[in-house]
């Protein structure tokens, strides 16, 4: 019985709305058709499938990621990102993986789960300027750039 993909992941949220929009405006997700389920809940959709299946008002006093680290999802356009969530003042890391044309941005949703947005074939924003993904820091020698 072999795996074929991940289907979804499923987030416990403390406040829906908030959530929604976070992965509406910085993660790109639409929030779409969802079964008629007897608690509050949304299915965020990746073109038409539902990859992120939220659930609220649950009585649950666990949130955020807990033994899983980051959940990653594979974006476009690192640069209208970014200018997004500084406009809006979020907290964000971007790093480079080595070795691999791939950029990736740090985000954490409204419950505290690490976001992974990766860039896949883009060109090298200023936000790396001085990184070194060997280091996976920016280098003493090399000052970081803002955009």
């Amino acid at each position: 019985m072999p795996a074929l993909s991940l289907d979804h992941y499923n987030i416990y949220c403390t406040d829906l709305d908030a959530t929604v929009r976070f992965y509406e405006r910085y993660v790109g997700l639409t929030n779409g058709e969802r079964p008629p389920f007897p608690f509050p809940g949304a299915w965020m959709y990746a073109g038409e499938k539902a990859i992120l299946h939220l659930v609220s008002e649950t009585g649950r006093g666990d949130q955020g990621s807990g033994a899983i680290d980051h959940i990653a999802i594979n974006c476009a356009d690192i640069r209208g990102t970014l200018d997004q969530i500084k406009k809006d003042g979020v907290a964000f890391e971007v790093k480079k993986v080595p070795a691999r044309p791939l950029q990736q941005v740090f985000v954490h949703d409204p419950d505290g789960v690490m976001i992974e947005l990766n860039f896949w074939h883009e060109e090298d924003v200023a936000e790396l300027a001085g990184y070194d993904p060997m280091a996976n820091k920016v280098t003493a020698e090399k000052q970081k750039v803002p955009a």
